[in-house]
Parts: structure tokens; C-alpha cells; sequence
């Protein structure tokens, strides 16, 4: 079966859509008549023609967007639950699938620019095994002076629906942490890049559900101590943020409030603050009134005491979080740090996040651990 966000499938959705407008054209005159068979013609071809060049513009949007990855997200066929897979010791926490270089003015050697791996990693509390991933690993992590470092780690999520590949080849996460590291603004950085969904296609919002996924355990425990063990990587919270657009800006500011001994820093792009519950969530809560508070991020600032973390909320005069931003910013209290990035205009979308992601690995810069030897 064609790949949904392939190429091939786009170009052949094209042409047949080019083709249902040419053959409706050279049609139209034979369809002119005035009996039920010319009125049933006429209607097949508009139509005809009106869902093909439909199902032509929504195949490029979603290959741009990455809305859907594959058929089965797209179907809604593959909602089965997570299965818990039990370890003998010693098995890999992350498996390491494929690698890609990474193209910059310094070339593409992997002591200039670094280097992607494409991983799976395995979550030993949560039972769950996370959807692929990608490891960004900085030029530093191959030169010989850093060789017995240990460096700091950001966690990149997508929104949901999302494609981890998509934080690669249009937010350019990256590119812009090269820039970042090499105009000294912030320090040699490791990025684990993927969805937030674990699950088949449910929208967990990154909860840990009642008797369901594990998924908060999974980013906030076994990633973190996955990658510390895997990676030369320093195992301690303010070596770690989480950053995220949309839901995975949610979630990235829940990782922070709720568990500061995970992530320290936490970066929301278009994020909203509190878990919607629909057709693509589930119930999330049990039926627990009281777990559904403790995951409103605003309720935590306004009535719970501060927790030493730094956030950083984006937002435009247009876009839909704008107004339940500045009560964050109204109710946060110390030793909680809460800084801002407010676009004149933008939308919940690619163009805007990467508007915001500069300034914002910029600001996590001032609050990374910087590479330490290992021991």
C-alpha cells in the first residue's frame, strides 16, 4: 500500500484530479441534454471532479502538516491499548533503527554537525514502548575534548495529531540548535525528538491514565532514565527540558509543574493548559474530578505552592491560548519563573513556531546545565 505522507501518492492524487477536470471539460458538451441520464452525468462528473482535486489538497497538507502518518492513524483502526512487555535485565532501553546526517555550512561530518539517530525506546516503569523517535547528537558529542562529557537533554514533542518528522524537516529543531550552540546561546544540547502519543492513535494528553497508559510515568521516569543510560547524557533535572508545540506544549508544562524532579525547564508553543476530553481522548480520568484538577495548569499555579522550574509561554494577540496566557502569567508565584514570547500576529501553526523557537532555545540557554565530565 502507498505510504500516506509519500510522494508517490500525492503526485498520483494530482493527476487524477487533473485528469477528472480534463475528462469532465470534454464531457461537459455530450452532457448538455435535458433528460435524467445528462442531469445524472453532469452531477457525477462535478462531484467526481470536486472530491478529487479535495482528496488531492488534503494528501499535500497532511504530508505538510503530518496531521496523519499513516493509514491506520487516519482510520482510527489501530486504537488497541498498550501492551505491557516484561525485561530480563539487561535488555536495551533504546534501540538504535537507522541514522541520518545532518547537512550545515560546517558540512556533514559528524564531529562538524552532528549527527540523527532514529531510535525506539522502551519505558521499564510504564511497560510501554515509546513510538519511534529521533536523537539529535551535537557536533561536541564526537570531539575529543568532550569525550568523557555528559550532556544536557531537551525533549521535543509534536502535537497530536503529529509526526516526529515533521520537528526535523519543518520546525528544523536541529538546524536551529546548531545555530543556537555555535552562536554560544546555548550550550551542546542532545534533543529527543517525538509524538506524544504512545498509544495507536488516542490522544493521551500525556496522562497517566486510570487503569490505561502510562504515558506521563513513560516522559517524566523511563525516558529520562533511558537516555541517561543509553547517552552520555547528565541524569539530573536541570540538565533536562521538555518543549512542545500545541498538546506537546501541554505536556511539556505538566512534565515541569507536576514532576520538577524530571524537567526543571519547559517550553510551550500555542499551548493550551488544561487536557480537553473527546472522541479522540477517552475518558483520561476515570471519572475523578479531583485528576482532572490536578492536571489543569492553571489551577497548580493559582492554589498550589511554586515549584522551582522555569516556564516559557508563547503566544500571539490572535491565537487562541492568548487570554488563558496571561492568567498563567497573573498566578504563578515563586520560586516558579514564568517568562513570555508574544507575537503581534500568528496562528496555531509551522510558521508562527518557528518565529518562536530561536528566541526560545535562546532563553533555554540561561538555564541548561552546560556538558559535565562524566563522575
Amino acid at each position: 500500500m502507498l505510504s500516506l505522507t509519500g510522494l508517490p501518492l500525492r503526485v498520483l492524487a494530482v493527476l487524477l484530479a487533473a485528469g477528472a477536470f480534463a475528462a469532465t471539460m470534454w464531457l461537459w458538451p455530450r452532457l448538455a441534454g435535458r433528460g435524467w441520464k445528462s442531469w445524472l452525468g453532469r452531477l457525477g462528473a462535478f462531484f467526481g471532479t470536486q472530491l478529487a482535486v479535495l482528496a488531492a489538497i488534503g494528501l499535500v497538507a497532511n504530508a505538510y502538516f503530518g496531521f496523519y502518518t499513516t493509514w491506520s492513524d487516519l482510520l482510527g483502526t489501530d486504537g488497541k491499548q498498550g501492551t505491557v512487555v516484561d525485561h530480563e535485565p539487561g535488555g536495551k532501553a533504546v534501540s538504535v533503527t537507522g541514522q541520518q546526517k545532518v547537512y550545515s555550512s560546517q558540512g556533514s561530518a559528524q564531529d562538524r554537525s552532528g549527527v540523527i539517530e532514529k531510535v525506539r525506546i522502551r519505558g521499564a516503569s510504564s511497560g510501554l514502548i515509546g513510538t519511534p523517535a529521533y536523537v539529535y547528537l551535537p557536533p561536541q558529542y564526537f570531539q575529543p575534548e568532550y569525550a568523557h562529557s555528559r550532556f544536557p537533554m531537551a525533549l521535543v514533542l509534536s502535537g497530536y495529531p503529529g509526526s516526529a518528522e515533521k520537528l526535523i524537516s519543518l520546525l528544523e529543531y536541529p538546524d536551529s540548535t546548531l545555530k543556537a550552540i555555535q552562536a554560544s546561546q546555548l550550550p551542546p544540547t542532545v534533543l529527543v525528538m517525538m509524538r506524544p502519543t504512545l498509544v495507536g492513535n488516542r490522544d493521551t494528553e500525556c496522562m497517566d491514565v486510570p487503569n490505561g497508559p502510562q504515558v506521563e510515568t513513560f516522559f517524566t521516569e523511563d525516558l529520562p532514565r533511558a537516555m541517561a543510560g543509553s547517552y552520555r547524557i547528565l541524569d539530573r533535572p536541570d540538565a533536562r527540558a521538555a518543549i512542545g508545540d500545541s498538546t506537546g506544549g501541554y505536556c511539556a508544562l505538566k512534565f515541569a509543574l507536576r514532576k520538577p524532579e524530571s524537567y526543571r525547564s519547559a517550553i510551550s508553543l500555542s499551548g493550551y493548559y488544561t487536557a480537553p476530553v473527546d472522541p479522540t481522548t477517552g475518558d483520561l480520568f476515570g471519572g475523578r474530578p479531583r485528576l482532572k484538577q490536578e492536571n489543569d495548569l492553571l489551577w497548580r499555579l493559582r492554589t498550589q505552592p511554586g515549584v522551582p522550574v522555569s516556564l516559557l509561554l508563547a503566544t500571539s494577540r490572535n491565537e487562541h491560548n492568548y487570554a488563558a496566557t496571561q492568567k498563567m502569567v497573573a498566578a504563578f508565584k515563586a520560586p516558579t519563573e514564568v517568562s513570555t514570547i508574544t507575537l503581534d500576529s500568528g496562528g496555531h501553526n509551522f510558521h508562527t513556531w518557528t518565529r518562536e523557537i530561536p528566541p526560545a532555545l535562546e532563553w533555554l540557554g540561561r538555564r541548561l546545565a552546560p556538558p559535565q565530565p562524566a563522575g
